[in-house]
C-alpha cells in the first residue's frame, strides 16, 4: 500500500541531485509533491532541504519512506552501488513500492535490476530523459520509458511534474535503447554542425550568417538551434556536459556491438571527445565538439 502525502500524492524519493536531478526535485515539490532527497554532497543536500525536501542521511532512508524512488545518476556503476551496493537502497523499498531510474545507464544491467526488482515485488520504470538542463528546469523534458505500462499510468503524475512527452517504448530496458538512439543521433548532428560551422569560417563566409540562413532548412535541427549559438558565442556552459556525453556514447557502442550494428558517426564522435577528455574539458558543454574538429584543423591550440 502507497502512503500517500496530504495531496494525495505519492510520496516520492529522488537519489542524485546534479545538474537534472535538481531541478527536477525542485519541479516535484512545486507540484505539490513530498520529496525526500539524496545526493553524496551536502551543498545539494542543503539546497534540497532548504526548497522543502526532506533530507534523511543516506539513500537508504529516502528509498525505505518512499512510494516512488527516482535515481538520476551518471553511469552504470553508480546506479548500481547505490541501489545494490554501498547505498543498499533497493533492500530499504518497501514492496508494492515503484523504482523509476531516470539516468541514462547499460540497457543489459537495467534488465538485470528489473529482475532484482520482480524478486522483491518491486515494480520498475527504466524512464531516461532527453532536454538537457533547460528541460529539467522548465519541467518540459522528453522522458521514454521501459517497462509495464500499467505501472506507468500509475506513475503518470509523477512523471509529468518532469516531463511534457512521457512515451511507453516497450519492456524493461526499452527506455535505454531509445536514450541511446537519441544520443547516436544527437552527436551525429552535434558532429555535422561542428564541420559545417568551422568550413564556414574557413571558407570565408561568417559562420553566424550562415547558421540563420540554414536553420529553418532541411539541415535545421534542435541542436544547430540552441547550441549553434552557443558556439559562436564561444559559451561552452553546458546543458549536458563532455563527460557525460562521452559515457553516453560508450553505451551506445557497447550495446550496438552487442547486436553487430556499425556507428559510423558515433565511433568518430567518440574519439573526438576522448580528446577533449584528454585536454581537461570534460566540463565544457558538449558542442564543445568542434574544439576537437578544430584542433585537427590547426584553428585552436589551447
Amino acid at each position: 500500500m502507497m502512503s500517500k502525502n496530504r495531496t494525495s500524492l505519492p510520496v516520492v524519493g529522488i537519489i542524485g541531485l546534479g545538474l537534472m536531478g535538481k531541478p527536477m526535485c525542485l519541479n516535484l515539490l512545486k507540484k505539490g509533491f513530498s520529496v525526500y532527497a539524496h545526493n553524496r554532497s551536502e551543498a545539494k543536500r542543503i539546497e534540497a532541504e532548504q526548497a522543502g525536501a526532506r533530507v534523511p542521511g543516506s539513500a537508504s532512508e529516502v528509498a525505505e519512506n518512499s512510494d516512488v524512488l527516482i535515481t538520476m545518476l551518471p553511469d552504470t556503476p553508480d546506479v548500481e552501488n547505490v541501489l545494490l551496493g554501498e547505498g543498499r537502497a533497493l533492500g530499504a523499498m518497501r514492496p508494492g513500492s515503484t523504482l523509476i531510474d531516470m539516468s541514462t545507464i547499460s540497457p543489459a544491467f537495467t534488465r538485470q535490476l528489473a529482475r532484482r526488482c520482480a524478486e522483491k515485488g518491486i515494480d520498475v520504470l527504466d524512464a531516461p530523459v532527453t532536454g538537457g538542463d533547460l528541460g529539467a528546469i522548465k519541467g518540459s523534458l522528453s522522458i521514454m520509458v521501459g517497462g509495464e505500462r500499467e505501472v506507468l499510468e500509475r506513475c503518470r503524475p509523477v512523471l509529468e511534474a518532469l516531463g511534457d512527452k512521457i512515451t511507453h517504448v516497450g519492456p524493461s530496458g526499452s527506455g535505454q535503447v531509445v536514450k541511446l538512439v537519441n544520443q547516436i543521433i544527437g552527436v551525429g548532428n552535434t558532429l555535422a554542425m561542428a564541420e559545417g560551422l568551422l568550413f564556414a569560417r574557413r571558407a570565408g563566409v561568417d559562420p553566424e550568417t550562415a547558421l540563420r540562413a540554414i536553420e529553418d532548412g532541411a539541415a535545421g535541427s534542435w541542436m544547430l538551434t540552441h547550441r549553434g549559438p552557443q558556439i559562436l558565442a564561444d559559451d561552452w556552459k553546458p546543458g549536458f556536459t563532455v563527460a557525460l556525453q562521452q559515457k553516453d556514447i560508450r553505451l551506445a557502442l557497447e550495446a550496438a556491438d552487442a547486436c553487430g550494428t556499425p556507428l559510423l558517426a558515433a565511433k568518430t564522435a567518440h574519439s573526438l571527445y576522448q580528446a577533449l577528455l584528454n585536454r581537461g574539458l570534460g566540463g565544457d558543454g558538449n558542442h564543445a565538439l568542434i574544439k576537437a574538429v578544430e584542433f585537427l584543423s590547426g584553428d585552436r591550440s589551447d
